[in-house]
């Protein structure tokens, strides 16, 4: 189970539209909707307060949204909006969970330990880097996993190599691979320019030959 993240907001009950939304973010704030109940929550967090955890809020980070003289919702960051240009988030969207209720969504797949074959002149490829799985919120991993430390050259670490927790639910096939080792094939040298200067000079002398 990740470790429990929480995020303060404050209920938006008036100034809404695109006029209201640009307010907001010159006063420093972002507004925000939470989806996943009967009707949606429109919110609004604090921009600074975002920007310093957001590298922390993955797809599968359970976090606590603690609104302003409003319960506690349990709710996932499933999307926001990013002024890249001017280095700000315009809107997010946040998704609720319901505790005993399983939820589904991708978990990052995060291989440790230094490979055998690496060190014996391989190269580590990986060819998935998450996977789709359903559990209870309370069961919800931050990431799923794999020890490759005695990973060789040619070989393969797959789905049913990882340390996929108790009581979760994976949708990819066991057997797909996940990381693979291979030495990097070396490509055959280019002709040097007097390889080709001979090569040159002497077809002529084969064309004459012939004749």
């Amino acid at each position: 189970m990740s470790e429990k993240k929480f995020l303060n907001a404050k209920l938006r009950t008036q100034d809404f539209g695109s006029a209201g939304s640009r307010r907001l973010l010159r006063n420093g704030e972002i507004p925000g909707v939470v989806y996943g109940k009967e009707d949606p929550i429109h919110v609004v967090v604090n921009a600074r307060e975002f920007a310093a955890k957001r590298a922390g809020f993955g797809e599968s980070t359970l976090i606590t949204l603690k609104v302003s003289d409003e319960k506690d919702h349990d709710v996932f960051v499933k999307s926001f909006q990013e002024d890249l240009l001017k280095g700000i988030v315009r809107h997010i969207d946040f998704f609720e969970v319901t505790a005993g209720q399983a939820v589904r969504t991708n978990v990052r797949i995060d291989l440790t330990g230094n490979p055998v074959g690496t060190r014996n002149g391989g190269v580590l490829e990986q060819l998935i880097h998450e996977i789709e799985i359903e559990c209870l919120p309370s069961q919800l991993p931050e990431v799923i996993t794999g020890d490759i430390s005695a990973l060789d050259v040619n070989e393969s670490f797959r789905v049913n190599q990882l340390a996929i927790p108790a009581g979760i639910r994976i949708f990819i096939d066991p057997e797909e691979t996940v990381a693979s080792i291979k030495y990097v094939k070396e490509e055959a040298p280019a002709a040097s320019d007097e390889t080709a200067d001979a090569a040159a000079d002497a077809a002529p002398a084969s064309d004459a030959a012939a004749k």
